[in-house]
């Protein structure tokens, strides 16, 4: 499983969030493409449209169980994906941005 480190990420970096609506809205990723993992395959789309063409997806959920799964399902349709070990709860202790859809601070759930 292709695996990043949170602290290992740029400022620019492809950002997917698969974890749940209710989650998203407690507090997410600024720049990040919400997909749940519950509807990604129906939304696929939606990613393909999104992401950078010679960039990769850094995917990221909680804590890094469904992202997981969603990366292998993109690096089968041949897309360079990768897995944010720890996911938001990671992100959130290396003290980077959560914000809410309003823009005010988040948090992980």
């Amino acid at each position: 499983m292709p695996t990043v480190e949170v602290t290992d990420l740029k400022d620019g970096d492809f950002l997917l969030d698969v974890r749940e609506d209710d989650e998203w809205q407690e507090g997410h990723a600024e720049r990040a493409l919400h997909i749940p993992m519950s509807d990604f395959v129906a939304r696929f789309g939606e990613l393909t449209e999104a992401a950078p063409q010679d960039g990769r997806v850094h995917v990221i959920c909680r804590s890094g169980g469904r992202s997981a799964q969603v990366t292998a399902y993109l690096v089968q349709q041949g897309i360079d994906a990768v897995n944010v070990a720890g996911g938001m709860q990671l992100w959130e202790a290396a003290g980077r941005p959560v914000i809410t859809d309003e823009g005010k601070p988040g948090q992980v759930v």
